[in-house]
């Protein structure tokens, strides 16, 4: 990932990926893919723009939001893949 975005894992570690990562206006696009899998409504080869490090170029991502449910099928949370 540092070869494409130029962020290491101390860049990223403990920062939002909507807030800190995402171009403006597809902030609330992303948020709702993740809400929606949070809910258990899945979503596969959603694409949006991520910055790279020092915001000079985008790079288009597919992603993949699954819901992620414990050995009750409750929701616990939510697996993101971007490719």
């Amino acid at each position: 990932a540092i070869r494409v975005t130029g962020f290491d894992t101390n860049d990223v570690m403990g920062k939002n990926l909507v807030d800190d990562f995402i171009t403006t206006e597809f902030k609330k696009p992303v948020r709702n893919v993740l809400k929606k899998a949070l809910l258990g409504e899945e979503t596969a080869n959603f694409e949006f723009p991520l910055m790279n490090k020092g915001a000079t170029r985008l790079i288009n991502i597919l992603l993949n939001a699954t819901t992620r449910r414990d050995i009750s099928n409750e929701i616990v949370g939510v697996v993101g893949i971007g490719q």
